[in-house]
């Protein structure tokens, strides 16, 4: 029997958070030892010679997935959350959701100019989240050096919206449709 890959393991939910949408839910993923060790190193591996200073993970996924990944490459973990989850002098930027505005914030002192840093999440759509992130980051004065993710979901455009940033993407697996 073939084993099987990252994208095998991404349970697709029909109808949610409401009717037409097909939630990736990596939860499934992350539960499968062989899967989530498969998903770090290959996350990982593009960045092993590139002096990776710094991991950032976006709330909240990209913290369960940053971190591992920080660690792999023998980097720090700064993570980016939600307003009001961090205490201390913070930084923040404000992105559109489909239903709003949101806040990031990032500790003022968490990343240094001059810094290599990469950015993971576990999926890319419009890019909205991960493109505050970059804003964020740029910020302190830090390299992005790339925005990393498990999944990319590319009708709805969030690559090209990350390229037209100026910042570059992986993506491990990539599921058409919504």
């Amino acid at each position: 029997m073939p084993q099987k890959t990252i994208r095998d393991l991404i349970r697709t939910i029909p109808d949610f958070p409401k009717p037409g949408i097909l939630f990736r839910d990596v939860t499934t993923l992350l539960s499968d030892a062989g899967g989530f060790s498969l998903t770090i190193d290959q996350m990982a591996e593009p960045y092993a010679d590139s002096n990776i200073d710094i991991v950032v993970g976006l709330e909240a996924r990209g913290f369960i997935l940053g971190g591992a990944v920080a660690y792999r490459l023998g980097a720090g973990f700064v993570p980016v959350r939600k307003a009001g989850k961090l205490p201390g002098e913070v930084i923040s930027t404000s992105y559109s959701l489909e239903y709003g505005e949101a806040v990031f914030e990032l500790h003022a002192d968490a990343i240094r100019p001059g810094q290599r840093v990469l950015i993971v999440d576990d999926l890319l759509a419009t890019g909205g989240t991960a493109a505050a992130g970059v804003t964020l980051i740029r910020q302190t004065g830090a390299q992005i050096e790339a925005c990393a993710f498990v999944v990319d979901l590319p009708g709805l455009g969030g690559r090209a919206r990350l390229h037209e940033m100026g910042a570059a993407v992986l993506a491990l697996c990539a599921f058409e449709g919504s």
